[in-house]
């Protein structure tokens, strides 16, 4: 970790991308390839933190954390220099001769502020994105998983110079003490509450701004859709990391006449993922402190669990659970859930539903299990979202070719793959021009522009 304070550490990445460094490609590539190598060799390091902080086993480590980033490298490697590629436009003729062209050009100094929930990806991913773009980085973990932030900071001073990238761990208040600095662009991940607060610093000095938020995520089972498939990618995706992500389904609103049938093949399924009893499994997490949990549980309270609800503070464990009887007044229908908690909630005809949900907050994404194309067409055009996804679950962030973002509430802004290059970078328009010819007709002092003057001007415009 860089114990400089955040004010010097800020002016002495500013110093390094002024002096250029970070520009060319060949510099950027190699940092990307240092970035992996180094990532490689700590993966063991990394799925022992990743297990510390969140009990995560080591197939969810990798498939959910490191591989993602290892996959982010790949791409920003294979394709940056496409990225780079500076794109011509065309010109009038009131500038021939030119050449007008626009270049993608990274902010210079940025902040990424990563979450607890996936600790090493949400960091990772981020600053992927900002090497590719030749930006200077200053990484602020989250105190909440202690172990990986202080592997992540290991790894950055192993592969970069201090001047550079640095990390600078601590709490709220060392966010609050950064956020106050002069920055040229900020990346953050987290509720819609600090997001808020990023935004509201972050406009004191103008500062761009990407905010990857959360939301209560529908998820929406028709009757004609194949409930068995559908409560096993529910179950799935709900519970992945004990329902500790941004993209997990928040609650399911199933069509009355099949409800009874997707709750017990999500009861089915949760016992063939986790067995009797998920406290025992390894591949189930914990809550990430004693906070979390408590707020959790207090949301199921007076709710009916029709599986789970089982609490135990001192191993920071919930079971997975499942309310039914759930009103749509409910407390744990009014916020992003953020546990392994999903409400189940019963609509009789599609268009009632559609009205219920057009009153929230635009979520992160929406999930749809259908078979009908009306219904499907109709619930994505009446219902926004940052992103869709159709007869699954989760896996639309997993496609790098899709940008991943929200909207309104759920976020500002995307990232992954082009994206993120894209979100780190700002396009600059430039025109070369030559000295002649010098169209007197653009100096003072001014025609009235008659007939024969705009047609004149219509053609050189």
């Amino acid at each position: 970790m860089d114990k400089t304070g955040p004010e010097e550490t800020l002016r002495r990445l500013k110093i390094y991308f002024h002096d250029g460094i970070t520009l060319p490609y060949n510099f950027r590539r190699e940092k990307l390839a240092s970035l992996a190598e180094t990532i490689t060799a700590y993966e063991d390091e990394i799925v022992r933190g990743l297990r510390a902080d969140l009990q995560k086993d080591d197939f969810t480590s990798y498939a959910s954390e490191i591989g993602i980033v290892l996959g982010e490298i790949r791409n920003a490697f294979k394709h940056l220099k496409r990225w780079m590629r500076r794109e011509l436009r065309p010109i009038n003729a009131m500038t021939f001769p030119s050449i007008a062209r626009v270049v993608s050009e990274p902010y210079g100094v940025c902040l990424i502020i990563g979450p607890w929930n996936f600790p090493f990806l949400l960091v990772m991913q981020p600053l992927v994105a900002a090497i590719a773009a030749g930006n200077c980085v200053i990484l602020k973990p989250s105190e909440r998983a202690p172990v990986t932030a202080k592997i992540v900071a290991r790894i950055i001073r192993e592969v970069f110079d201090p001047a550079y990238v640095a990390v600078i761990q601590g709490g709220a208040e060392t966010s609050k003490r950064l956020l106050k600095l002069r920055f040229d662009f900020v990346f953050f991940t987290g509720s819609s509450a600090k997001g808020r607060g990023v935004m509201r610093a972050a406009a004191e000095h103008l500062t761009p701004v990407l905010l990857e938020l959360g939301g209560k995520n529908p998820c929406i089972v028709h009757s004609d859709a194949d409930v068995e498939k559908a409560a096993r990618r529910i179950a799935w995706g709900k519970f992945l990391n004990a329902g500790q992500s941004c993209i997990a389904p928040d609650f399911v609103a199933v069509q009355t006449d099949v409800r009874d049938e997707l709750l017990e093949h999500i009861r089915k399924f949760l016992k063939e993922f986790y067995g009797e009893n998920p406290w025992m499994s390894t591949s189930y997490e914990r809550i990430v402190d004693s906070a979390s949990l408590k707020a959790l549980a207090g949301l199921i309270e007076g709710e009916n669990a029709y599986i789970g609800g089982i609490v135990e503070e001192s191993e920071r464990y919930m079971a997975p659970t499942v309310l039914t009887n759930v009103r749509w007044d409910s407390p744990v229908m009014e916020e992003e859930i953020f546990g392994p908690v999903l409400p189940v909630i019963s609509y009789g005809v599609i268009h009632e539903l559609v009205a219920r949900l057009a009153g929230y907050p635009a979520p992160l994404a929406l999930y749809i299990f259908t078979t009908n194309r009306d219904i499907r067409n109709r619930l994505i055009s009446r219902i926004r979202s940052g992103a869709v996804c159709v007869n699954d679950v989760v896996l639309q962030a997993s496609i790098r070719s899709l940008p991943f973002g929200g909207v309104g509430e759920s976020g500002m802004g995307s990232y992954h793959g082009k994206a993120g290059f894209d979100a780190f970078t700002y396009r600059r328009s430039i025109l070369l021009r030559t000295s002649r010819p010098d169209w007197q007709i653009r100096y003072p002092p001014y025609r009235t522009p008659g007939k024969w003057l705009k047609a004149v001007l219509r053609r050189l415009l």
